[in-house]
């Protein structure tokens, strides 16, 4: 029997929304400051209105029906646009008083965050920043719930559910001590490059091979990677201490370059750049102040 609108209040969506997210009938419950006997209630009222269990009990929680699946993506657009509907339109950055959270690498810290952060103190002071890793596995999750509002990633890694806009390219320099005899006279040959020992940024942590590496492979060279390290930020300092030499963003090698001590040079091969692009969900797609924030990012990066 098909389900009667008037039985389905927007409290059961909500609950249908936070047990497709959690899995787990007493984080639900948390989630959304109920008890869990009345979770379970409003679990029976769903599977009344849609003559379906949603839900069956396994070792480590619930797990969601084909029926509860298919109802997740319309559940959370109509949750979606009844938040839309139910936020004030008028938007005065001025007065904004939020917290807008972004997930990025270290790279995307320093080459966009950095400079977005201070358009929105000048723009938007109230508004506050909470920066998670762009490299959790629960990114996704956490864009559908809300809890994220823009994630700093690359085309390759945007689902492709997600909005999406370009940033901008980046291209890959090489960095190296200032002083170093390799790079005294302002470029490297590949032989000399590839005679070097390397650093190399590896978010995964441990891995000594990248696309550098693929670009030497198509040319029967290779380099010998004697750094693994899993940020962009400590880079610079270990670049000037040492002899190693990295194959780093132009950003970061340029802002970098600007203290003392290091000089950057051109790759004596082609290596494949990236894209940096800016993904957020539908839930917050419409929402003004989070439409305004993503507007000044946007221009922020139109400049860099």
């Amino acid at each position: 029997m098909p389900a009667d609108i008037r039985t389905i209040d927007l409290n059961l969506l909500r609950a249908l929304d936070a047990l497709l997210d959690e899995r787990n009938v007493t984080r639900a419950a948390l989630r959304l400051s109920l008890t869990q006997p009345a979770v379970s209630g409003m679990l029976m009222r769903l599977r009344e209105a849609f003559d379906d269990p949603l839900f069956v009990r396994t070792q480590r929680g619930i797990a969601p029906t084909m029926r509860a699946l298919e109802l997740a993506a319309p559940v959370r657009q109509i949750l979606g646009e009844v938040e839309t509907l139910l936020t004030p339109q008028a938007f005065d950055p001025a007065r904004a008083d939020f917290t807008l959270t972004l997930a990025a690498t270290d790279y995307a810290l320093q080459a966009v965050v950095a400079p977005y952060l201070a358009a929105l103190r000048r723009d938007a002071p109230g508004i506050r920043v909470a920066v998670v890793p762009a490299q959790d596995p629960s990114l996704h999750a956490q864009l559908a719930r809300g809890d994220v509002d823009i994630a700093l990633v690359t085309p390759e890694s945007t689902p492709s559910d997600l909005h999406a806009r370009r940033l901008f390219d980046e291209r890959y320099v090489c960095a190296i001590r200032k002083d170093h005899p390799a790079a005294a006279r302002g470029r490297i040959t590949l032989a000399r490059f590839c005679a070097l020992d390397h650093a190399l940024v590896s978010y995964s942590g441990g891995a000594f091979e990248g696309v550098t590496d693929e670009a030497l492979a198509q040319l029967g060279r290779k380099r010998r990677v004697a750094l693994s390290v899993t940020s962009f930020l400590v880079l610079p300092e270990i670049l000037r201490a040492s002899d190693l030499i990295a194959v780093v963003p132009q950003r970061l090698a340029e802002r970098a370059a600007h203290g003392e001590g290091l000089a950057v040079l051109a790759p004596p091969l082609a290596i494949p750049g990236f894209t940096k692009t800016a993904a957020w969900h539908e839930r917050t797609h419409r929402d003004p102040a989070r439409r305004w924030a993503r507007a000044l990012l946007f221009e922020v990066c139109e400049s860099l």
